[in-house]
């Protein structure tokens, strides 16, 4: 009987981690507990992916056979021991496979791990199985940078590994060349600076540091030209940065809606770092953002790192950065996103809540833009409001989805579109009779007491809605109107007064929203977006929902306090 002690390693990590015997972030868990769960679910039919043992048990074991190539572990001739973080990295990257091919299911893989933590082993040994034993006939491998010193931290430590084992050359046909490695078949892994050149058609590219990349164009390169290949990967390796416009920022984010539940399936991703409240200049913060603390990196030197921040602040930056993975000036998130997961309940169905009154609120943002409505009811249970988020809508313009300047936005869209979430207008803009129409419909199914809307796009919509006899309220969104649910809604997803049907585009934008505080008051806060592609339409219609409905339950002497009054905070 087959035994898979590298797998065995590598699913004892991921249990250990959801069981909180290993320190990690909160990014780190959910991969782990993803990893747990799809085990679980592998033998049921209609899910499409199962756990390959002996495809993750083989790339671990390959891995091992290669030499350390630096430092003293290479002047003791040592091969490398992976550690039970990297087991895990390996075995749920290329072990699972699609059911009906047995093909790799993964086709993006992100690694975010600070400095020193043997990040370069893990790329060159990922380059070097690509090009020897990931049984693809004519294999081309890339590892690709911004400059040619980075291209060669990759490519260079995979050179001095085949060098060093005169026996992988022979079996597999290797021949070392000044820049590059080939095999009798036309396999080929060489370092590329900037975009590859035509007709290259990656098996497996290798991005190192995309921090440092200042456009999507070379990864989008290495995307585009994989169509020929069965089961190919991109391998993002990279610590956190200092752009927040950088398409690497981009995709983490990306990786995080996955991790929140998001639908991503061919997305991997382990995110090493801190968390939000962490205090980073608590030393025992170091183990969590740093896997191989006191292996490859030296306790001593991020002992001596952390102090120097502390007591020099123009290295503060440089430290959460490459240390601790903290992108400079990035923005948390306004929600837990743990504790909203944690309020789905997939049994709630409009059907449960016909004939009873409810806010659906409008955020019509632009007409060429995504376009939200949230249907919010609620309870008093136990002398305390539960509110109940059922069957909101989205709707977006058929040219957002397939023309999309964004490539990750219009992909995105077309997943949701896919999974029957979107709903998609004819042409280049939104056409609003189609919300006008599901507007009055869902005030059929659940009375409407009012509906909010904002203001953009909203005149023309608000006099059809008066013509049908509904109750459209133009909402302005500043701190006055804003503040008071989006604080009512942080405190009920957080005590578990808040329920929603787990609609994933909601979820998505709910995930997007940051707080812009009022200057001098963190008391007052109104929802915003770091990037303009993240989206969160749907958690505004959902704020204004909230908002229009506490309105409703004050007093007529209360009520004049929060809509009627002017802003002057914005």
């Amino acid at each position: 009987m087959a035994t898979y002690p590298n797998v065995n390693a590598a699913n004892k990590y991921a249990r250990d981690v959801v069981a909180g015997k290993i320190p990690n972030c909160r990014q780190v868990i959910q991969a782990c507990q993803r990893h747990l769960d799809e085990l679980a679910k592998e033998k049921d039919p209609a899910f499409k992916y199962r756990f390959d043992k002996a495809k993750a048990e083989r790339i671990c074991t390959f891995i091992q056979k290669m030499p350390h190539t630096k430092g003293e572990w290479a002047r003791r001739k040592l091969r490398i021991t992976l550690e039970p973080w990297q087991l895990f990295f390996f075995a749920a990257s290329f072990g699972w496979v699609v059911k009906k091919t047995g093909k790799r299911r993964f086709r993006e893989v992100m690694l975010k791990v600070p400095r020193k933590n043997g990040k370069s082993i893990i790329a060159a040994g990922v380059g070097v199985f690509g090009l020897c034993a990931d049984d693809e006939y004519g294999s081309e491998v890339y590892c690709g940078a911004t400059n040619e010193k980075q291209a060669w931290e990759v490519f260079k430590p995979a050179l001095l590994m085949v060098n060093k084992l005169p026996k992988l050359r022979k079996r597999f046909g290797l021949q070392v060349h000044a820049k590059k490695l080939t095999r009798s078949d036309g396999s080929v892994f060489e370092p590329v600076i900037g975009q590859p050149g035509d007709g290259s058609s990656p098996h497996i590219a290798i991005v190192d540091e995309y921090h440092e990349q200042p456009t999507s164009e070379q990864y989008d390169t290495f995307d585009t030209g994989m169509g020929s290949r069965d089961q190919p990967m991109i391998l993002t390796i990279t610590t956190a940065g200092t752009n927040l416009d950088s398409p690497c920022y981009d995709l983490e984010l990306r990786c995080q809606a996955m991790l929140n539940g998001t639908q991503d399936d061919h997305l991997f991703a382990l995110l090493y770092g801190i968390d939000e409240g962490d205090d980073w200049t608590d030393p025992a913060i170091l183990l969590k953002a740093n896997p191989n603390y006191g292996i490859s990196v030296k306790a001593d030197f991020l002992l001596a790192q952390q102090q120097k921040a502390i007591n020099s602040p123009r290295f503060t930056n440089i430290f959460k950065t490459k240390h601790l993975n903290m992108w400079a000036s990035a923005k948390s998130a306004f929600f837990n996103m743990e504790k909203y997961k944690a309020c789905e309940d997939t049994s709630l169905n409009i059907e449960d809540f016909k004939g009873t009154d409810c806010v659906q609120a409008l955020d019509l943002a632009r007409k060429l833009d995504i376009n939200a409505k949230a249907r919010i009811f609620w309870k008093e249970i136990d002398g305390k409001v539960h509110w109940y988020c059922v069957a909101p809508k989205f709707w977006v313009p058929y040219e957002q989805v397939y023309n999309n300047e964004s490539k990750q936005l219009g992909e995105q869209f077309q997943r949701y579109l896919n999974q029957g979430l979107l709903s998609v207008t004819d042409g280049g803009e939104i056409d609003y009779r189609n919300i006008l129409d599901d507007v009055i419909q869902s005030h059929l199914e659940t009375p409407s007491t009012a509906i909010p809307v904002d203001p953009h796009g909203a005149t023309n919509l608000s006099h059809h809605l008066l013509d049908e006899g509904l109750s459209p309220i133009t909402i302005t969104q500043n701190f006055t109107n804003m503040s008071d649910p989006m604080f009512e809604l942080e405190a009920a997803i957080n005590t578990g007064r808040f329920h929603h049907d787990g609609n994933a585009i909601m979820a998505w934008q709910i995930s997007n929203v940051i707080g812009k505080y009022y200057k001098g008051n963190d008391d007052r806060v109104m929802p915003a977006k770091q990037k303009r592609i993240n989206k969160i339409d749907g958690a505004v219609a959902l704020i204004m929902a909230i908002g229009e409905a506490m309105l409703q339950m004050r007093t007529p002497n209360e009520q004049e306090s929060i809509y009627e009054s002017g802003e002057v905070g914005c």
